[in-house]
């Protein structure tokens, strides 16, 4: 789930993913916040590649990290990738390789921390050079898209909280206002019924321009932040 927020058969999934953050504003903002370019960067999941060709455009230098009884299914979607020199290895965000101070960010799109994580940041410490950076991206509602989803997901609420587990963990948090985005308004019914039957054919019905509002939160971290920490380096840039 790396590539995409939600689990869809494979043809709803490639339409998803053409009208998903067209404008690429979620790499820029990954970027930003670590940054990655030309950087050893661990990509927990790497999905179709989607997201990973993304972060390799950057200049990232990738480890691509799936479980070991993925790697086989993975592998040919990635072939481009390996072939460029980024490296496909069998782990997750328990169990990251590299010895201590090998990488300079661990980055996780959907898939991973949707949890009590303390044990998964503690691995992301080990493996962070002194400056390293972990970015966990998650849905963060407020949104046309939560409202095929549902507001019971913790991620549209009690994860961005201050009393959230991210806030209390030394993350910080950055929300991007992104889009789902249809070349026309036949595009964005079709797919909204197909992908989410009466309530996507509804919400479809309601558009007036063939989009739907979509913001992610990143949470992101500094290499042993605590909340503290993380509170007092605001201050001082206040």
């Amino acid at each position: 789930m790396a590539d995409l927020p939600i689990d869809l058969d494979a043809d709803l999934a490639d339409r998803l993913a053409q009208c998903l953050d067209a404008e690429a504003k979620i790499p820029r903002a990954l970027e930003a916040l670590g940054p990655l370019g030309h950087r050893d960067v661990v990509l927990l999941e790497g999905g179709r590649g989607l997201r990973a060709r993304q972060l390799a455009s950057l200049g990232a230098r990738l480890i691509i990290l799936e479980p070991a009884d993925h790697l086989e299914v993975v592998r040919p979607g990635l072939q481009d990738l390996i072939e460029g020199g980024h490296q496909l290895a069998a782990g997750d965000a328990h169990d990251l390789p590299g010895p201590e101070n090998s990488v300079d960010a661990v980055v996780s799109l959907w898939s991973a921390f949707r949890g009590a994580s303390e044990e998964a940041v503690a691995e992301a410490d080990r493996v962070l050079r002194p400056e390293g950076r972990l970015l966990v991206l998650h849905d963060y509602g407020r949104d046309d898209v939560s409202r095929l989803r549902g507001g019971e997901l913790p991620e549209y609420g009690a994860w961005s909280r201050r009393d959230g587990w991210f806030l209390r963990n030394g993350f910080k948090l950055r929300v991007i206002h992104c889009w789902w985005t249809w070349p026309d308004m036949e595009a964005a019914r079709s797919f909204l019924g197909d992908a989410f039957g009466r309530m996507g054919a509804e919400l479809a019905d309601s558009l007036r321009r063939p989009r739907l509002s979509y913001n992610v939160a990143i949470y992101h971290r500094a290499r042993g932040a605590t909340a503290g920490e993380q509170s007092l380096a605001a201050a001082g840039r206040a």
